[in-house]
């Protein structure tokens, strides 16, 4: 980046989940790179605890505006406005957007009937949009085509300055049909994983020394079907060597919550259900042979399923989507028709009794397939999305 630091504002309202880290590691890397940053950050009192303890190192050496005040009103309007409202604010003429989901859908239906954002984003803002279902879809449903002809709107008229999509046979299919088009790739990433003994892990967790672990991680969200994991896992032989690990708040829905208390009951499955702290997910991963991810409905990337690569973890994967294709291509597990317990109840009994060679070929694959998921990735990917000259001239991205 020649010349003068370039400012920078990055409008990020939400602090669950993964975008308090992906604020961290956006931050970390453009501080890095030379940018003069002003954060846009949701100011609420839990938020401003959470971000504090992800990146209060950071949070000093960059300007910190409110994207959501303490009470968590937003300024402006909301959606595009709001961030416009904090670009001026900031005096930055430049808009990143480590979650553009927060503002796209209303951004493109609005641009589909010619309502464009405010004059002062035109070719300067942009992000990482994590689920553009309508992209990856040719449905004439009015919600979809609605929002695919305003985004193309907006890119055949210069106002996007980059998109960064997480799914990369999406990315190459819309720049090969639309060359001119700022679209990007970014892996998904995690910071290279702390060695711990899992043997000790599994000590400091309670769990069998000799049990097959299946670990299913994070907010049990009804497309993530821990009720199909509870379900393959009850449908087991008592005596079977597998045993489910829940690490994160699981759901209200008593079907599941049941199932899961009987086979705690019965020791074959633990759960800890609340925000696991960082030490218990470095636990987690270590204790486990195989992560589960038995979701089904679920767009995009996960950043459970580059978690386990991390750590030479195969999964057992639905068959479904971007996560099936990447088992499927990169060797990473085992798969199984998605939403049948049965076929899961299958895979787990074939993992519970693999072979050490058979696994110890499944953990080079996982190993292999994360060397190009790690911070340096996409520290690379996201400087030449944020640092690229802007979009071409109106008209050159072609036709929706």
């Amino acid at each position: 980046m020649p010349g003068a630091p370039q400012e920078l504002l990055l409008y990020e309202a939400q602090t669950e989940g993964h975008h308090a880290s992906w604020l961290r590691y956006m931050t970390e890397d453009l501080l890095g790179a030379g940018w003069r940053l002003t954060l846009a950050l949701d100011q609420r009192p839990n938020a401003k605890a959470r971000l504090a303890e992800q990146m209060a190192d950071l949070l000093a050496q960059a300007r910190v505006l409110a994207a959501r005040n303490e009470q968590g009103w937003v300024y402006g309007k909301g959606g595009v406005e709001t961030v416009a409202f904090c670009q001026q604010q900031a005096g930055a003429r430049r808009v990143f957007l480590p979650c553009l989901d927060e503002v796209a859908s209303n951004c493109w239906r609005r641009a589909a009937f010619g309502l464009m954002p405010p004059a002062s984003l035109r070719g300067q803002f942009g992000g990482i949009y994590f689920r553009p279902r309508f992209l990856a879809s040719s449905s004439l449903a009015p919600n979809p085509l609605l929002k695919r002809v305003g985004f193309w709107r907006l890119m055949r008229g210069g106002w996007l300055r980059q998109v960064v999509l997480l799914d990369e046979y999406l990315q190459a299919d819309l720049r090969a049909r639309h060359p001119g088009a700022p679209i990007y790739f970014i892996p998904d990433t995690v910071p290279a994983p702390r060695k711990v003994d899992r043997a000790l892990a599994r000590e400091r967790l309670g769990l069998p020394p000799l049990a097959c672990v299946f670990l299913f991680y994070g907010g049990a969200y009804r497309r993530k079907r821990l009720d199909l994991a509870v379900a393959a896992m009850a449908g087991l032989p008592a005596n079977s060597p597998a045993f489910l690990l829940c690490l994160g708040r699981q759901p209200d829905d008593p079907a599941p919550a049941r199932g899961l208390g009987r086979l705690c009951a019965a020791g074959r499955a633990h759960s800890i259900n609340r925000h696991v702290s960082t030490e218990e997910e470095e636990l987690g991963f270590a204790a486990c042979d195989f992560v589960l991810l038995p979701y089904q409905a679920h767009f995009g990337s996960s950043g459970v399923l580059t978690r386990a690569a991390a750590g030479g973890r195969p999964v057992v994967a639905s068959d479904e989507q971007l996560i099936g294709r990447r088992v499927r291509e990169h060797g990473l597990g085992l798969m199984f028709k998605s939403g049948s317990a049965p076929a899961l109840r299958s895979c787990l009994e074939q993992a519970a009794v693999m072979g050490e060679e058979d696994r110890a070929r499944l953990s080079r694959a996982a190993l292999r397939y994360a060397a190009g998921c790690t911070r340096a990735a996409f520290r690379a990917a996201l400087l030449q999305a944020v640092e690229a000259s802007g979009p071409e001239p109106p008209g050159r991205t072609g036709p929706a």
